[in-house]
């Protein structure tokens, strides 16, 4: 598959946080085709390729953020909290789908602008409501709480390279591992390779710290999203779309590691940006550098727009340059034991 296609099959299934399973299953489909994979207990896909020395190891997160149902009303309205960050500036009229006994389609409620008193507003979650045309018996009987909610959103295409939808965060990072994958299929690579697709990144992390504690690999180069420049986010807080992968830089990621995808991405002439984060990235890059007995670690980033929303908006160009300085570092690492 090309990154299009990776990318529109891995936006294509829910896996909200905590409740990964659907996610995982196309996840293990996928990476099934370059190594044995399994899941762990808290249901992570972990892919594993043996090989001698000190190994490397890959992640991206494959949860997404939604919604959860909190308890439905008398009147037959669906109360929700936050299940990761979602945006609550976004979810007035917001479409969603309910994934209950039966998937249910609703809408958020919102009141009509000509009913604001003063100024409007951003709700509280505690008044976010989704319409589902049920009465409350209804709603009872397919909806309970605890379910999740996923924003609706798929990928639509844009004007050249770009796409847009929900979970590109991190979807995009697992394409790009898949696509860094296929690269990498007719090459010699003579260091163990292990892959994470890991859960709960959005809310604990939890996924990533299992999988560290099983982990022996000596190197792990977490791929996620970061923020590109748009209105109202400048060349210092985000960087351009379009323009290549971003080489993490920070005090909390491995200098060695940062130093060796700059100097590859330099001499291979592949597209990037250094992304400076003087404190923490927050990503699983730290999860994985401190769990355990440590590790040296690094984190290449996909910029994307609007994130943590339905319409995020990302380049497949920098998922490609993304794939193409990951497939370079693990083949020049793994040349040696």
């Amino acid at each position: 598959m090309n990154t299009e296609q990776l990318l529109t099959e891995l936006l294509s299934v829910p896996g909200i946080c905590g409740a990964e399973d659907d996610a995982a299953k196309t996840a293990e489909k996928l990476l099934s085709a370059y190594m044995p994979v399994r899941r762990d207990a808290l249901g992570s896909v972990i892919g594993e390729m043996q090989g001698e020395g000190d190994g490397i190891l890959l992640d991206a997160h494959l949860d997404r953020i939604g919604l959860m149902v909190t308890h439905v009303t008398d009147e037959g309205f669906v109360k929700v909290g936050k299940c990761g960050g979602a945006d609550l500036r976004t979810m007035a009229c917001q479409e969603v789908k309910i994934l209950g006994k039966r998937e249910v389609y609703g809408v958020v409620v919102s009141v009509p602008p000509h009913l604001l008193k003063g100024e409007s507003t951003v709700p509280d979650w505690g008044d976010i409501a989704v319409d589902v045309g049920m009465t409350g018996e209804q709603a009872k009987q397919c909806i309970a709480p605890g379910d999740r909610v996923l924003l609706l959103g798929g990928m639509r295409k844009m004007l050249g390279s770009r796409v847009c939808g929900a979970a590109i965060d991190d979807r995009a990072g697992m394409a790009a591992i898949l696509r860094a994958l296929d690269i990498l299929k007719e090459k010699n690579i003579r260091k163990k390779l292990t892959v994470v697709f890991s859960v709960q990144e959005e809310v604990t992390g939890g996924g990533a710290i299992g999988a560290a504690f099983q982990s022996d690999d000596a190197t792990a180069i977490c791929v996620d999203v970061s923020f590109a420049t748009q209105p109202g986010v400048d060349n210092v807080q985000g960087k351009p779309m379009g323009k290549g992968t971003l080489v993490g830089v920070s005090s909390a990621l491995s200098f060695c590691v940062s130093d060796r995808l700059q100097s590859l991405a330099k001499d291979a002439g592949i597209p990037y940006t250094v992304e400076v984060m003087p404190g923490k990235t927050g990503t699983n890059a730290e999860d994985y550098g401190f769990s355990k007995c440590g590790r040296r670690n690094g984190l290449l980033s996909i910029p994307i727009r609007n994130m943590h929303t339905c319409v995020e908006v990302c380049d497949l160009r920098d998922i490609e340059s993304t794939a193409q300085l990951l497939a370079l570092y693990v083949e020049k690492e793994g040349e040696t034991v």
